[in-house]
């Protein structure tokens, strides 16, 4: 899986959720490590990274700390792991990335 980095924000000292993008159309989310399995935490903020007229396809939920619970398919694949640099509390997991087709409804007069 090719990778190409996004974006990473939300703590201080390099302990910060990542976003990438990858050659499969997908989005890698690096964010911190939850209870369920296949689910991260990640700041709001990191949505921001998302590549244009795209975001990402996932449940989410929103924890009312600023942050989101995201859920998607665990990342293992060996290769893929290595090249993410992901701290002891953090994992990857993969989701898709949807085109936006819709901005809005226009103000009536």
């Amino acid at each position: 899986m090719l990778l190409k980095f996004l974006g990473k924000g939300g703590s201080g000292d390099g302990e910060c959720p990542s976003l990438y993008a990858t050659d499969t159309s997908t989005y890698v989310v690096v964010g911190w490590k939850t209870e369920t399995p296949g689910t991260v935490e990640i700041p709001h903020l990191l949505l921001g990274f998302a590549e244009p007229d795209t975001f990402v396809g996932a449940t989410m939920t929103d924890t009312g700390r600023g942050t989101f619970l995201v859920s998607g398919r665990p990342v293992t694949d060996l290769e893929t792991v290595v090249r993410l640099a992901m701290e002891a509390d953090e994992t990857a997991i993969e989701v898709p990335k949807v085109e936006r087709t819709f901005y809005g409804v226009t103000a009536a007069a």
